[in-house]
């Protein structure tokens, strides 16, 4: 037996930490935390001390049970979770759950997994950090209040199942008040004055005037004026420039880099790097630091000089400007710099090209510019058109990287032909065209992370799993906008004579940002217009700063929860008895036929229009919006013509056909079956030839193109790509076939390729049951009957599991009935339930 047990949180992180330690040294993870709060009650004596009770999970007293027998073989039992509050907490929660003896426990931390980096650790122990616990508890604890507390208002107040959070009701708040800002903008139209001119050379280049024309007059005024005007360069003004390079990644800045130029999502990019950082290839990538160690930058140095000579080396050093910023922690940065890129799976390779050339040009010397500014003037005006240009004199840090930009506007400045003060220029052409003012850009994942830190709101931990729960809770999307069509008008003067033409343009649409749902939007309204201090971007702010303080042992934490509560408790209170039900109501007009009130509002089943009100005699008439409609953007006709549906179009082999809208938008039906109507067509608009044609098509693909055991074998193109059809299994057809021309030998290995995998991952199959035990995804398994399935927890072997094993844990965790929902216990009941149960704290920890 191992005299020293190493515990971490991941196995991943165990494996690579492993390679690094003799034989004298077992590593074990915890999978993550082993300890939180209840999961259906509060968990905090609120009218005491705000002591959390934390409870070990289900799925993990197999994990608790395994360690406490290690640790009580070993010697020295070390904590090697993060170094983060988050770890810190991990850390602490072992020591009090495992009841550690504190004099054979050390507590040990690292920011990158190398082989210096821990023996560094094992060399330099310190204590549990009660400081960094007691922040991390008071924001689990403040914010399960928030939660605890919001949720059940919201229940009452505008819709069941919905649910509060302090940072993620915040984050929608921003989305809800950009998309407002959109929607009241009034664009307003210009003239902007774009030229390309020739030199003596006959080499062309572009110009543009420094000034926009309010009308159309005025802009084909001064086009006029150009028709017979001569043109030469007034000035020619050449500067030398540079550019420095961007500081290392933080988590912030990687999540918004990795977004530009990789194309992840903030989750995928944190997921990504933490398998990097696993693997010890990357340093620890929940940061807000930019610093890099005296080694790292030596390291830098030393690679840069390497592969591309001294001129390019200026070792730098960087200072953060967030508040709180753990300096003692690394930028992200790659643990060896002369690994330019590491052969594993596409998407780690490529983020960690993306750190590895942040980092290294952080350390390279300036890119050295020459910039040209030209004016170019006319014989017959004042007016003075320019042209900028840039050429690289020396690259610098330039030649490995240059950060990407959020803004759609910039134009970057090209290169300009060799020209000469006073040298004549020929015009090729000159036009205006008209241009409105656009409203400000939808938020993209990366910028939300840019702005949420701008404020101060939330740390480097809390920014992926704060935006995948608000998509997870459907209060913003990565929408489709589709747009509109805008006409605009181009004027162009050419061989002295300038001609118009009328053009259009579709604007507003976005693909990818974030867009507020009705619900997004109602609950936002309602939180803001009853708890507005909770929702206040300055409040939450300091609420971060308060953590920080908490962390750096300035303020007692149970201190700053009494202040909070004091304040946050009576006014949930007071809205849960008082205030009306919020359903995002607009009043959109009357009813010709029958003169009542046309309303769209939030329903039980999503947002509808209603004819009526409930004090009417006879009940209100309702209409589901489709999905591509809004309570606060649908107008009064739009609503109304959702009462023409379902619209009875004919019928076709003597069976009725009609169109409609559904949940996942327009639709044909036609007797039994249901043919999707193409995106954007209007269900309204479709006659009976046109769904007869697209029945035809859906009839077409859903042929057979083969058999294969005397079954059918269909093809179509779903959700995820182009699949075939067989025996009620859905097959991809990955891009090494041909889709539109399969061969019968295709067809078959594909569906064979199918079946031995289906085989493959089965474990246990009790068919006189209908019980099978299958493997998943991440190294777990499913239990599955029928449509229930079960999925257990990586620690859970289930190679000698039996059939009446596996009854009992499907039994268990079988959907409950549904019954009765009883009213929400009081603050006091469910306090009382709470203080049952033996809690511990960090404070009780320090005292000892």
């Amino acid at each position: 037996m191992a005299k020293n047990l190493v515990i971490v949180e991941s196995p991943a992180k165990a494996k690579t930490i492993e390679k690094f330690l003799g034989k004298d040294f077992k590593v074990e993870s915890s999978f993550g935390h082993i300890a939180d709060l209840p999961s259906k009650e509060l968990g905090v004596d609120v009218d005491g001390d705000f002591k959390p009770i934390y409870e070990v999970s289900k799925d993990k007293k197999a994990v608790v049970k395994k360690l406490k027998d290690l640790a009580k073989k070993a010697e020295i039992v070390w904590l090697a979770s993060d170094e983060d509050r988050e770890g810190e907490a991990i850390a602490w929660h072992l020591a009090e759950s495992l009841n550690l003896d504190k004099n054979k426990t050390k507590r040990i931390v690292f920011h990158e997994i190398t082989k210096s980096a821990i023996q560094k650790a094992i060399q330099n122990p310190r204590g549990i950090d009660y400081d960094l616990v007691d922040a991390q508890q008071a924001r689990r604890v403040l914010d399960r209040i928030v939660g605890y507390e919001l949720s059940p208002v919201l229940w009452r107040k505008v819709k069941g199942g919905l649910s509060a959070g302090r940072v993620q009701s915040v984050s929608v708040r921003l989305i809800v008040e950009r998309e407002r800002e959109i929607q009241n903008f009034t664009p307003e139209a210009s003239y902007r004055i774009d030229a390309e001119f020739s030199n003596e050379s006959g080499q062309s280049f572009k110009a543009k005037l420094p000034k926009n024309f309010d009308t159309k007059e005025a802009a084909q005024a001064f086009l006029e004026a150009n028709a017979n005007a001569t043109f030469k360069i007034g000035s020619l003004e050449k500067k030398p420039a540079k550019k420095s390079p961007a500081a290392p990644f933080t988590t912030s800045t990687l999540q918004q880099e990795a977004a530009r130029k990789l194309y992840f999502s903030v989750s995928k990019t944190m997921n990504v790097a933490q398998r990097l950082y696993e693997a010890g290839l990357i340093t620890y990538m929940r940061t807000d630091s930019v610093n890099l160690s005296d080694e790292a930058r030596q390291g830098a140095q030393a690679e840069i000089e390497r592969a591309y000579g001294s001129k390019y080396s200026k070792p730098r050093t960087y200072k953060g400007k967030s508040k709180g910023a753990q300096e003692a922690h690394e930028a992200i940065r790659p643990t060896d710099f002369s690994n330019h890129s590491v052969n594993i799976d596409r998407d780690q390779a490529r983020l960690y090209d993306l750190i590895w050339k942040r980092a290294i040009a952080s350390q390279m010397s300036d890119a050295q510019l020459e910039r040209t500014k030209v004016k170019i003037e006319a014989s017959t005006h004042e007016d003075i058109f320019t042209a900028n240009g840039e050429v690289i004199t020396f690259d610098g840090f330039l030649k490995v990287y240059l950060e990407g930009t959020d803004d759609e506007d910039v134009e970057q400045d090209g290169m300009l032909p060799a020209m000469k003060a006073q040298e004549t220029l020929l015009n090729t052409y000159i036009t205006a065209t008209e241009r409105y003012t656009r409203p400000p850009a939808r938020f993209t994942e990366a910028s939300l992370v840019k702005k949420l830190e701008e404020l101060g709101i939330g740390r480097p931990s809390t920014y992926a799993p704060t935006i995948s729960t608000i998509q997870n809770r459907n209060y913003i999307e990565k929408g489709t906008v589709e747009g509109v069509e805008r006409n605009y008008t181009l004027l162009t003067l050419k061989a002295g004579k300038v001609t118009a033409k009328q053009l259009s343009e579709k604007v507003g649409s976005d693909k990818g940002k974030l867009v507020p749902t009705d619900i997004g939007m109602i609950v936002t309204d309602f939180l803001v217009n009853h708890f507005n201090a909770i929702l206040d971007y300055n409040f939450t702010a300091k609420v971060e700063g308060d953590f920080d303080d908490i962390a750096e042992g300035k303020v007692d934490w149970t201190k700053m929860m009494k202040d909070f509560y004091k304040d946050f408790h009576p006014v949930v209170v007071d809205v849960q008895e008082n205030a009306d039900r919020e359903s995002g109501e607009r009043i959109l007009g009357t009813d010709p036929e029958t003169g009542k009130q046309v309303s769209v509002r939030l329903g039980k089943f999503g947002p509808m229009v209603q004819i009526g009100t409930v004090d009417d005699e006879e009940k209100p008439q309702f209409a589901s919006l489709s999905p591509d409609q809004q309570l606060n953007t649908i107008t009064y006709e739009e609503a109304m013509d959702l009462f023409q549906l379902p619209k009875s179009l004919g019928s076709y082999d003597d069976l009725p056909v009609s169109v409609n809208n559904g949940r996942y938008g327009p639709y044909i039906k036609f007797g039994e079956q249901f043919v999707s109507l193409p995106k954007g067509t209007d269900p309204l608009s479709v006659e009976l030839d046109e769904a007869i044609t697209l029945i035809k098509e859906k009839q077409a693909a859903d042929a057979p193109i083969y058999m294969y055991q005397d079954l059918p074998v269909q093809k179509g193109k779903g959700r995820f790509g182009p699949y075939i059809k067989w025996n009620n299994m859905f097959i991809n057809v990955n891009k090494k076939y041909d889709w539109d021309n399969l061969s019968d030998d295709d067809i078959v290995t594909l569906i064979e390729d199918k079946i031995q995998k289906e085989k493959d991952k089965l474990i246990h199959n009790w068919e006189e049951a209908g019980i099978r035990v299958e493997k998943a995804r991440w190294g777990r398994h499913h239990i599955i009957k029928g449509k229930t399935k079960v999925e257990l927890p990586k620690t859970e072997d289930v190679s000698e599991m039996t059939l009446a094993e596996a009854e009992a844990i499907l039994e268990k965790n079988a959907p409950k009935k549904k019954t009765t929902r009883k009213k929400t216990a009081t603050k006091k009941t469910a306090t009382k339930k709470t203080t049952k149960k033996t809690t511990k704290k960090a404070s009780t920890a320090k005292k000892k």
